[in-house]
């Protein structure tokens, strides 16, 4: 963090917190006592009306009179801020994120911390693993720098790809890179885990027209299959958080009809294998035989 970035978060934390003493500082930002002393003297210098208080409780505070009205946030806005934010820490392990939460904490009471809403997440080792190249990614975004790496597809193939990255994204429990391939021509999506030997190029590159036009024609979406099966009411409740309420209806005291909609390859075979003896496909009849199919190999590896 530099000096302005760091002026500015002490402007805002003393606008939020009535003192706030220099060891808190200096913890928060990492900076010896001497660092933040200098800082709190370019604030004055700067006409900022900032007034220190000696003593064991003592800090540095800003006058009420400049806190008037400058509020944009309040403290349920923070809150929601924070919620977000914690959330985000568990699927992504960064240092800034962590400091942003550090910063939104000391802008919000200590009694206001008790959220009514918790975010948890799997804390898969994997994740931490994939840190350096989501840092290499985010950088390169930000440099327009092209990158290069081999890339591991579903079926072990191993290709050197050389892109020109845009952006990151979450889905559902991995993490992907929206690029343009310079080696197909064409935007791609790659899945982080499946990247090794990621390297940022000295060359730039300039953002292409029609980013957001051509970056929709690149999303792969597999043809969806309307399927009915017959599901125990165990299971129910992730039938609805997938598919809404509307999908499920009553069929006998032991089952349940799921009306879903699923890619007919193996991607689609492995959720429904997932809910073991608690579904049964009924039609159509060609996706219980291909779904058989892929059990019935499931099983040959266990003969």
């Amino acid at each position: 963090m530099d000096k302005v970035e760091r002026l500015i978060s002490i402007i805002m934390i003393l606008l939020k917190k009535d003192v706030v003493s220099t060891k808190e500082f200096a913890q928060l930002f990492n900076v010896s006592k001497r660092t933040i002393l200098r800082d709190m003297e370019a604030l004055s210098l700067s006409n900022i009306p900032i007034y220190a208080i000696n003593g064991v409780n003592g800090g540095y505070g800003i006058m009420d009179e400049y806190k008037v009205d400058k509020r944009l946030l309040s403290s349920s806005d923070l809150e929601n801020i924070l919620t977000a934010l914690s959330g985000l820490e568990q699927i992504l392990f960064s240092e800034e994120v962590e400091m942003t939460i550090r910063k939104i904490e000391a802008m919000v009471s200590p009694l206001s911390l008790r959220s009514s809403i918790q975010l948890s997440f799997y804390d898969w080792e994997g994740r931490s693993e994939i840190l350096q190249t989501f840092k290499t990614c985010q950088e390169s975004i930000v440099m327009r720098r092209l990158v290069s790496f081999d890339y591991i597809d579903k079926n072990g193939t191993t290709t050197n790809r050389i892109v020109e990255p845009y952006q990151l994204h979450f889905s559902e429990t991995s993490w992907y890179l929206k690029a343009f391939c310079l080696h197909r021509m064409r935007f791609r999506t790659f899945k982080l885990s499946r990247v090794d030997n990621l390297n940022m190029d000295e060359n730039t590159f300039n953002p292409r027209e029609n980013l957001l036009e051509q970056e929709r024609d690149a999303r792969y979406q597999p043809e969806l299959v309307a399927i009915k099966a017959l599901i125990s009411p165990s299971v129910k409740d992730q039938f609805i958080e997938r598919y809404g309420r509307k999908s499920i209806e009553n069929y006998s005291s032991e089952y349940l009809l799921a009306t879903i909609y699923v890619p007919q390859n193996s991607t689609g075979f492995q959720f429904l294998a997932s809910f073991g003896t608690n579904l049964e496909i009924v039609e159509p009849k060609a996706y219980v035989e291909d779904f058989r199919n892929y059990l019935t190999k499931m099983m040959e590896k266990y003969s």
